[in-house]
């Protein structure tokens, strides 16, 4: 098996399985790739069995979940970009992905485990490469690639 270069490693306390298992639902080009649990020989009050990692895929980029207590949370100082062909695409994961509707901002959401995403369409940088383009942006939630670019016509 291939491991990408950077994995990069979700922190939870123990959902991680449950958050592999949605993500992979939510991305068609996903996997499930491997399960790890705890074992005697693993430092931690967790149950023996219990999920330790799991490594899924998600349109070729490999991440590891890992069960790893407490201690940790999610914020936005990290977060995964979607960049999308349409507003039909947006939607989609905008609606899967969206559950925190008071951490909604410029094309920003975060996911019922705390993850935080940015959902936005492919061209962004263009769209907003204007003063009305980038004023419209920061008065959205969900972005809508329409108004953008009406905004963005607009000019400086």
């Amino acid at each position: 098996m291939i491991k990408s270069k950077i994995t990069p490693c979700l922190w939870f306390d123990d959902r991680a399985e449950e958050a592999a298992k949605f993500y992979t639902s939510v991305f068609k080009d996903s996997k499930i790739l491997e399960t790890t649990h705890y074992s005697a020989e693993t430092p931690s009050n967790k149950p023996l069995g219990s999920v330790l990692t799991v490594a899924f895929e998600i349109e070729g980029q490999r991440f590891t979940a890992l069960n790893g207590g407490p201690e940790f949370k999610f914020n936005e100082a990290v977060s995964f970009v979607i960049s999308c062909k349409d507003q039909e695409e947006i939607d989609y994961y905008w609606e899967k992905l969206s559950a925190v509707p008071e951490s909604e901002v410029c094309g920003w959401c975060k996911d019922k485990f705390g993850v935080s995403w940015q959902v936005v369409p492919e061209n962004i940088d263009e769209l907003t490469s204007t003063e009305g383009g980038m004023k419209a942006l920061l008065e959205m939630h969900k972005l809508d690639i329409k108004k953008l670019e009406e905004a963005n016509k607009g000019g400086d």
